[in-house]
C-alpha cells in the first residue's frame, strides 16, 4: 500500500484502510497497542488527534512505514547518492510506547 498524504483528514481513512487490510480488528490494533478500542476508534475518526510516536507505533503494528519527501523535487545538475553520513529519514516502528496513550 502507498499513500500520499496531504491534509489530517486523509489519515484516519488510511489508517482504517490498512487496519482492515491486514485484518485486524479495532480491538486487536488497540491491544497491541496497549490502548482502548475507543481510544483507536477516535484515532481513526479524529486523527489530529494523533502523535507521531503513536502514529509510527500503530504504522509498527500494522507493517507500514513512513517516508517523506518533497511535492516539487528539485532537479540537482550534480546527482549524488545519498551521503552515508545522513541516511533517509525512513522510520519503522516495531513496538508502541508504553505512555501517554
Amino acid at each position: 500500500m502507498q499513500q500520499v498524504l496531504s491534509v489530517p483528514s486523509q489519515l484516519g481513512v488510511l489508517l482504517k484502510a490498512a487496519r482492515k487490510e491486514a485484518g485486524i480488528s479495532q480491538v486487536k490494533l488497540a491491544e497491541r497497542l496497549g490502548i482502548s478500542q475507543s481510544r483507536m476508534s477516535h484515532m481513526e475518526l479524529n486523527p489530529g488527534s494523533v502523535s507521531l510516536e503513536q502514529l509510527l507505533a500503530i504504522f509498527g503494528v500494522l507493517g507500514l512505514e513512513m517516508l517523506v519527501g518533497s511535492k516539487n523535487p528539485v532537479k540537482r545538475s550534480n546527482a549524488q547518492a545519498p551521503d552515508a553520513d545522513h541516511p533517509s529519514p525512513r522510520h519503522v516502528a516495531n513496538e508502541p510506547p508504553a505512555s501517554e496513550w
